[in-house]
């Protein structure tokens, strides 16, 4: 089973689009050395006009990551790492409707801020047969 996380990066006042879709290209690149199922471009969440050209369906700044749950944390370890010394404000991490945001917090804080996030993807779900037979004498 895979999982799909949003990252979308959050812009400091100046920075335009152009640089925000070089940074966010930067990002993809450097995901796509983890051993991930798949890393793209993030699409817009909200309608599109009609007309619009190919690249507008685009969300700039935001990435798709899917892969497999314990990879996760490298790739959010990752994303962290690259956000330091990069022109951003912070990384915005999205992943079943339960939201996170990388920024300028300490190193310890942000460490600890991704391990709650993950903790409940990380946990082995327990079957019917294994909860019986714990059960039993």
């Amino acid at each position: 089973m895979h999982q799909t996380v949003r990252l979308e990066l959050q812009r400091l006042a100046g920075t335009d689009e152009e640089e925000l879709l070089r940074f966010a290209g930067q990002l993809r690149r450097a995901l796509q050395d983890l051993n991930v199922r798949d890393v793209r471009s993030g699409r817009s969440a909200g309608p599109v006009a009609k007309g619009a050209k190919s690249s507008e369906l685009l969300a700039v700044g935001s990435v798709v990551v899917v892969a497999a749950p314990l990879v996760l944390r490298q790739v959010l370890l990752l994303a962290d790492t690259w956000l330091q010394n990069r022109p951003v404000r912070g990384i915005k991490v999205e992943m079943d409707g339960r939201v996170i945001e990388l920024s300028d917090a300490t190193a310890g804080e942000r460490s600890r801020l991704i391990d709650a996030f993950l903790t409940h993807h990380e946990t082995p779900a327990v079957s019917g047969s294994e909860e019986r037979s714990s059960d039993q004498p």
